[in-house]
């Protein structure tokens, strides 16, 4: 009796599942060999890893090293006074308080998570309430407590030179799109810093978004005629964002002009 098919041909009937289940809709396409070497190497390397010992692994991770943040907690906070009303946070913060003292979560997947031992951060500006508001047994599951610090000058700088897809770069590419050039100084970037720290200062403390408000206020111009100076250099000077941004320091006008 012969055999079943040749296991050059099972090889690639799985090689053509796997690519269907990658993508639905198949495509042609024509690399080098040491790029095809590479996509082969991944298709082996898949084939050795078990499924279901790899779904084990990373519930036990979740289980044990997870994380989860609650942001903006103190949008459910009611005032001890009363004052705010709204929409009752309390039986927001009871409905939390299983999550965060441990319980069993079943997923869309149908895989069951045990937060008991996730580690769960809340956190909030907690400028028109305390967290000394929030009910008294989520209090007791939260208990350590830290003051973050207003960022700085420095911060401000850093935020705008450090990451790689900073503000000043997304400017600098969408500008590209229109042919122009767009140069900003370093003493321009600090004066960004300065005036971002200044209104935190002096009106509301928003935190980095600042940044955003005051980077579109120096650019608001040029972008709208960049397609006038298409093959150009635009410069951002420190005296160009001075002259943009003055307003913005004037505390009386800040309330029509701030976010």
């Amino acid at each position: 009796p012969k055999k079943p098919a040749p296991a050059r041909g099972q090889q690639m009937e799985e090689f053509v599942r796997h690519l269907q289940g990658v993508q639905k809709q198949s495509t042609q396409q024509r690399m080098t060999v040491s790029e095809a070497l590479k996509v082969s190497e991944e298709i082996e390397m898949e084939k050795l890893l078990d499924d279901e010992k790899v779904a084990q692994e990373a519930l036990r991770c979740c289980e044990q090293y997870g994380i989860v943040v609650l942001d903006e907690v103190d949008k459910i906070c009611q005032p001890s006074d009363g004052s705010r009303k709204g929409v009752s946070g309390e039986g927001v913060q009871q409905d939390l308080l299983p999550l965060v003292e441990g319980t069993t979560v079943t997923l869309k997947s149908g895989v069951s998570v045990k937060t008991d031992h996730i580690l769960f951060i809340a956190s909030g500006a907690f400028q028109l309430v305390k967290p000394s508001d929030m009910i008294a047994e989520l209090q007791g599951r939260l208990p350590l407590r830290v003051n973050l610090q207003a960022l700085t000058r420095e911060d401000f700088y850093r935020i705008l030179t450090e990451p790689h897809a900073n503000l000043i770069y997304q400017n600098k590419e969408l500008l590209r799109t229109e042919d122009v050039t767009l140069d900003v100084q370093d003493e321009a970037v600090q004066e960004i810093a300065e005036v971002a720290f200044q209104a935190n200062a002096t009106v509301q403390n928003i935190g980095a978004r600042r940044l955003i408000t005051i980077v579109e206020r120096v650019l608001e111009d040029i972008a709208f005629q960049a397609p006038d100076h298409a093959g150009e250099t635009i410069t951002i000077t420190k005296d160009l964002v001075q002259e943009r941004v003055a307003d913005m320091l004037k505390t009386q006008d800040l309330a029509k002009l701030i976010i």
